[in-house]
């Protein structure tokens, strides 16, 4: 390493360390030798140059990722606490294959043989309250294991589909197939239906008379009018002996037709039921489809993909409570939800109606309200306690400004708001999870009131007390079976790393169970002694490890995928760097890949990638998602580059404010970033202004557009890949959260949408578009195409790619991609 890099990491980490530590004064255990551990394993993480004598080539970065190594996917206890299961890929196919290990096993263990599979299941695992018996699904079927012999055994052979499985407190297993819930007992394999709903009209014995025609016939002719009376007492004979007799199967629950579950959840002690419904409305229309030009006959294959965000409606759930006990059912209201009709959006309404030079007038009106969409976080909108006395339910405005976390008054039949998180821009998808503590009527939620991810616990009707506090994230919360203590993922020691702690549930000092500097994930052991840890680093793919709860544990490695091809290459670990930011107080954290003897000779090239999913943060100490980008960089590196990877505001892991900065106006605050950046690299990496380049996929491509269409000074060329260009055209979940929907505020999407600058556009541009992308149609790129030919813009190429969809697949893709990328910075650079 050149004395310039050694000066440039030392002050690096200095500057990191102290932006972060300066606001982390709540935690106890932030200590001066924290800071050291962190300062070595980022000085380190930069101390890997390049081996000059073998140049990395684009064929080898972009062939199949086989060649690097298979990681460990999907790793999780087996029931005894110390058999580990991982999945992996099989060489040269996407089918994976199940392997099982053990703690003190570092061989990477073995494979689970087709015909025992059942025996491994963790689908849907649960166990019942002794937790002596454990039950999960295999292909579409129920099994247990008694864990006190080994025994498993299988309950159902039907491929019925069972989820939502749960022990009850009479330790039945009940399990939720279509519209119907069951309880099966595991030893005898008695099954009875619990409960059943079906949208339609409940039944009577007999229509009501329509017409003047009907009313006369039954009122002139004696035979009609005892056919009526007889049906009548078939009727009533039917009810009564559902009613009395206990061997028969509970009637339905009737619910409004043309409507479709959304959820359903039953309470531990059998007695409840809980339903969320909504109008089955088609999701899309028959105009969205995507044309697949290479088809196996020949043919244009019209594929069905999802809706725009610009064709959605606004779309209430109704929630019911079912007394299983009494057959009866119960609307519960939203109308007792702080803040239900509140006009939220009264403002940006306004500004848009006066654009228009209209006057609006704010309204009060019952928001369209339902539960908390689970598309990040693995559990029910609606959470039990233990004892089934008392439940938990967490909803969500449509316009995404609210969430809220009510309990349910039995006798009253209502909701009781107990905790309500309100943002002027949206409510994050991430940091929702909550529940119960288990021998305790005590909630606990994440919730990010605070600026940041943090947990805390409250009793129904009092306040929140937090458990944790300061500037960093908690996440994947595990709390253990006796309420003692909370694990949770977090990044207290740096932005950029991940450690497992613990707190207790009663409060108390925060209790760091890892020390391992990179990116670390776990799951927590069925006995809660152990954790298995999937831990990577900045030039080391994920593994698995092993370690005893309690801090200062050793920690076993368990696995070794990575191949001697990928470990025999001197990788470079990018330096981690806290670019000044001229508009936050925040660093804007980024990865930098340098030069050998940067500083010395001519300025440099360089360029910024910039990563997709706009809420991703990639500037970490771990294994970057984006791998082969980091096999790219490791190479322009190689060829005398200077290399930035910035997580720009809107990128995750850096608190609220830094993810809502872009909200109405995407593509303005990262730009400013980027200048940053720019600026950066020119004072302190010896980088010449005038050679600089930038590109990335998906909002990485955006970015990209936005940055040549609106800052033509910024960078010399650009390569945009899989881009959007028209955020009407995007998704429902994500763009309505960050610029709400477009007929209710165009400015926002105007403000936002690379298609409306186009004619901004002055340098180099490269468009590459895959053309079966179900994520970023390939219609954004054709339009955009459309625009510049009609601007006369003379500076841009486009290649497609026939197959391929957003993330690409094919080897032969990712070559000729990133060739014309690089041969677009080699000319223009």
């Amino acid at each position: 390493m050149t004395n310039f890099a050694k000066r440039f990491s030392l002050a690096v980490v200095c500057a990191s360390l102290s932006a972060c530590a300066a606001t982390q004064n709540s935690v106890e255990t932030q200590s001066s030798s924290n800071v050291a551990v962190v300062a070595t394993a980022v000085i380190d993480a930069s101390a890997s140059m390049p081996d000059p004598d073998k140049p990395l080539t684009l064929t080898q970065i972009m062939a199949d990722p086989d060649w690097i190594g298979r990681e460990p996917e999907d790793a999780y206890w087996g029931s005894d606490s110390t058999t580990v299961y991982y999945q992996q890929k099989q060489q040269g196919s996407p089918i994976k294959d199940l392997f099982k290990t053990h703690i003190n096993d570092t061989t990477n263990g073995q494979k689970v043989a087709l015909s025992e599979l059942h025996t491994a299941g963790d689908d849907g695992a649960v166990y019942n309250q002794q937790r002596n018996v454990k039950a999960w699904r295999f292909e579409g079927n129920l099994f247990v294991e008694l864990l006190d012999s080994g025994e498993i055994r299988q309950l159902t052979r039907d491929q019925q589909s069972p989820h939502n499985l749960q022990f009850l407190l009479d330790g039945r297993l009940s399990y939720q197939s279509g519209d119907r819930f069951f309880a099966i007992d595991v030893y005898s394999g008695m099954t009875e239906l619990l409960a059943h709903w079906t949208f339609k009209d409940e039944p009577k014995a007999n229509e009501d008379p329509q017409d003047f025609i009907a009313k006369e016939q039954v009122a002139l002719i004696d035979y009609v009018a005892l056919q009526r009376t007889q049906r009548e007492q078939r009727f009533a004979k039917r009810q009564q002996i559902l009613k009395e007799n206990p061997t028969t199967v509970p009637e339905p629950f009737y619910l409004p037709a043309s409507h479709r579950t959304v959820e359903a959840s039953l309470s531990p002690n059998g007695r409840w039921l809980i339903v969320s419904e909504t109008e089955d409305k088609p999701s899309r229309s028959d105009g969205d489809i995507m044309p697949n030009y290479i088809g196996e006959d020949g043919r244009i294959k019209p594929e069905k993909v999802r809706q725009r965000v610009a064709d959605a409606k606004p779309q209430d759930q109704s929630l019911w409570l079912m007394d299983l006990q009494r057959g009866e059912k119960r609307s519960l209201s939203y109308q007792t939800l702080p803040g239900f009709n509140e006009d939220v959006l009264a403002d940006v309404k306004r500004e848009n109606a006066e654009a228009r030079g209209e006057t609006y007038q704010a309204n009060r009106l019952p928001r369209e309200i339902g539960l908390m969409v689970d598309w990040y976080w693995d559990q029910s909108a609606i959470q039990w306690h233990s004892n089934g006395s008392t439940v938990a339910i967490m909803l969500e405005a449509w316009d995404n400004k609210d969430r809220w976390i009510a309990t349910v008054d039995f006798k009253q039949g209502q909701l009781v708001s107990q905790h309500r998180l309100h943002d002027e821009a949206w409510i994050n998808y991430k940091f929702n999870s909550f529940g119960w503590l288990n021998n305790s009527a005590t909630l606990w939620y994440l919730s990010e009131h605070s600026g940041y991810a943090h947990l805390y616990t409250q009793v129904p009707g009092a306040k929140p007390k937090a458990l944790t506090s300061g500037r960093y994230e908690v996440d994947e919360i595990t709390l253990t079976h006796d309420d003692s203590y909370f694990y949770f993922q977090a990044n207290i020691k740096h932005p950029g790393i991940y450690e497992i702690y613990r707190v207790a549930a009663s409060g108390g000092e925060i209790q760091a169970q890892t020390d391992l500097n990179g990116y670390t994930d776990y799951v927590l052991s069925p006995d809660e002694q152990h954790l298995l840890l999937t831990h990577s680093k900045l030039t080391q793919p994920p593994e698995l490890y092993h370690a005893r709860v309690g801090g200062n544990q050793p920690v076993a490695r368990l696995t070794h995928t990575v191949s001697e091809a990928f470990a025999q290459i001197d990788w470079q670990a990018p330096a981690i760097v806290p670019v000044a930011s001229s508009h936050t107080q925040q660093p804007i954290f980024s990865r930098v890949y340098y030069p050998q003897n940067v500083e010395q000779g001519e300025k440099r090239r360089a360029v910024i990638f910039n990563h997709g999913a706009g809420y991703l943060q990639n500037a970490h100490l771990g294994w970057s998602g984006y791998f082969r980008e980091f096999m790219f960089h490791n190479m322009l590196a190689q060829q005398g580059y200077v290399v930035m990877d910035m997580d720009y505001r809107a990128s995750m892991g850096y608190g609220r404010d830094w993810r809502t900065a872009i909200y109405r106006q995407m593509g303005t605050p990262e730009i400013q970033d980027l200048r940053d950046g720019v600026n950066w690299l020119v004072e302190n990496a010896n980088v010449d202004r005038g050679r600089i380049g930038t590109y990335g996929g998906s909002y990485g491509g955006f970015m990209t557009f936005m940055a040549l269409f609106t800052a033509p000074d910024l960078f010399e060329a650009g390569a945009a890949l899989r881009p959007v260009t028209d955020w009407a055209h995007y998704n429902l979940p994500y763009t309505s959260n960050i610029l709400n929907l477009p007929d209710i505020d165009p400015i926002a999407y105007r403000r936002s949408s690379p298609l409306y600058f186009a004619e901004g556009l002055e340098d180099p541009l490269l468009i590459n578009a895959p053309m079966v992308d179900d994520n970023v149609f390939f219609v954004d790129v054709v339009r955009l195409v459309q625009r510049l030919i009609e601007l006369e813009k003379e500076n841009f190429e486009t290649a497609i790619y026939p197959v391929e969809p957003h993330g690409f697949v094919q080897p032969s893709s990712w070559l000729d991609e990133y060739r014309r990328i690089y041969k677009l910075f080699e000319q223009e650079l």
